[in-house]
């Protein structure tokens, strides 16, 4: 049995693979953000049984590793050693820590995620959050969808730029003549600078999704603040554009705190009503009806164009788009389902050059 440790840097990724007696098997590998492919062929060329640990502040990797047929495993912070202010804690650390603890870490599912194993007490957090969300939304700090009274809705992608699927959803965008908002990963902002132009000149608007796809409630209020400022930094500095005001949190995880942290950081926050879980790769069939289905006036559609495979949801996006326009929809991006009174001088929502 071999354990490979994969850590995240500002750089991109470090890979380290131990044996069972914590001696290295392989030389260590680095990859940048938009190799990715390469570390998955550097791990799948082991010529025997390995488990891959990552650990939750990365969080767009994993379903990438399933998708290639690796054993995947989450160690959580209890188990490691304190992380730094920007960056997950080492490549051998996990690497150890599965040796030692595999039976302690959650072997990740597909199907579920990241957030494998802890869905209830996301779930339990959200709730606990319920009072803070209102009161964001009362004084205009987050938006979850728009008025029930006009006919507009909101296409909305994260955990992008990924080629080839971040480009091909931009063919289809711009051969319907729509508009869309994307919540892009700060490192793969860094990597794929092309597609995050290519958003600002077709009239799109960029959010800020964190850096490394983190689980907020796992963070320092330091570390937080981090990952929104190197994102935002990151997402202007690649699309010739201003620093993003929007922000998504990645699986919109969020407790009271870090609604109090977010406050104070000043960013807009945006969560969802329709909600197709293309993620999991249902089906292209599957992701279309259920957006047609949950779709209301005002809607937030939360759909993919990073994180792994989104070859179903490229597939599901024409049929979406043809199916709320002749329901009478009209496509805008994210900032316009604000109050009107709220839409001005908002830096950085609009992706277009005016």
């Amino acid at each position: 049995m071999l354990y490979s440790g994969v850590s995240w840097h500002t750089g991109g990724y470090h890979v380290e693979v131990l044996d069972g007696d914590g001696r290295r098997a392989m030389p260590p590998a680095e990859f940048t953000a938009g190799r990715a492919g390469e570390l998955i062929a550097y791990l799948r060329a082991v010529g025997e049984r390995m488990v891959t640990v990552v650990e939750s502040t990365n969080g767009i990797l994993d379903g990438r590793l399933m998708a290639a047929g690796l054993e995947v495993y989450r160690a959580d912070p209890h188990l490691l050693p304190e992380r730094p202010l920007f960056g997950s804690v080492s490549a051998t650390d996990l690497a150890h820590t599965a040796r030692r603890n595999l039976d302690r870490l959650t072997r990740l599912e597909r199907r579920r995620g990241t957030q494998t194993g802890r869905e209830a007490e996301l779930d339990a957090w959200i709730v606990s959050s319920s009072a803070e969300v209102d009161t964001a939304v009362m004084e205009g700090r987050c938006l979850s969808h728009g008025e029930r009274d006009r006919p507009t809705v909101a296409l909305t992608f994260d955990d992008g730029p990924l080629p080839p699927y971040t480009g091909q959803i931009l063919d289809i965008l711009e051969r319907y003549g729509v508009p869309a908002t994307f919540f892009c990963v700060g490192m793969h902002a860094r990597a794929y600078p092309e597609e995050l132009v290519r958003m600002r000149e077709q009239g799109h608007a960029l959010g800020n999704h964190t850096w490394s796809h983190p689980f907020l409630p796992e963070l320092t209020r330091s570390q937080l603040t981090e990952q929104l400022d190197r994102a935002g930094e990151a997402i202007a500095g690649a699309s010739g554009g201003g620093v993003p005001s929007l922000f998504r949190p990645p699986y919109g995880a969020r407790t009271p705190q870090v609604m109090e942290w977010l406050a104070a950081a000043g960013p807009r926050i945006v969560l969802w009503d329709v909600v197709p879980d293309d993620w999991s790769m249902p089906g292209a069939e599957s992701i279309a009806a259920a957006v047609l289905d949950q779709t209301r006036p005002g809607s937030v559609v939360l759909l993919h164009d990073g994180g792994g495979d989104r070859s179903q949801t490229v597939a599901a996006l024409p049929p979406v788009i043809e199916g709320l326009l002749t329901r009478g929809f009209r496509f805008v991006p994210v900032h316009e389902l604000l109050p009107a009174s709220r839409r001005q001088a908002e830096p950085g929502l609009t992706a277009a050059a005016s």
